[in-house]
């Protein structure tokens, strides 16, 4: 579903390289999941663009997802990540529980999860997941 909404969207998504973890599969992919649809569906009139980053800081894996889109007002900044919570009304399709999930998420591995943004500026969605190893090399 995501390789569609993607290439309907026209997307460029670039990704730095990232390392392997010792994670389970099936709350890390809802985490970027999520992350990359709210970048498509929060996008601007400009060709849309996301980048996937992550830094290493002192044993502790501190992801990125940013994009060019609408951005957010800094006083949503904390409200986002509450269920059911949604700023466009109904005008943007969805649930309002992307974020309270990524959140869930983010906080099983022990980590914290924010926003950067200026509404015009697009947004970077930050995580950090503290209890994690990397995985050893095959």
């Amino acid at each position: 579903m995501l390789l569609k909404i993607r290439e309907e969207s026209g997307a460029a998504i670039t990704i730095d390289p990232l390392p392997a973890l010792q994670t389970d599969r099936a709350y890390v992919i809802p985490l970027f999941q999520n992350l990359i649809e709210n970048a498509i569906k929060y996008r601007s009139t400009d060709p849309l663009r996301i980048h996937i980053s992550v830094a290493d800081k002192n044993g502790e894996f501190e992801f990125a997802v940013s994009d060019n889109g609408i951005g957010i007002d800094g006083e949503y900044h904390r409200k986002i990540f509450v269920a059911f919570q949604r700023l466009h009304g109904k005008e943007i399709p969805g649930t309002g529980i992307g974020l309270a999930i990524c959140q869930r998420i983010v906080e099983h591995y022990g980590g914290r999860i924010w926003v950067e943004s200026k509404v015009g500026e697009g947004a970077t969605f930050r995580f950090t997941l503290t209890n994690v190893q990397q995985a050893r090399a095959a």
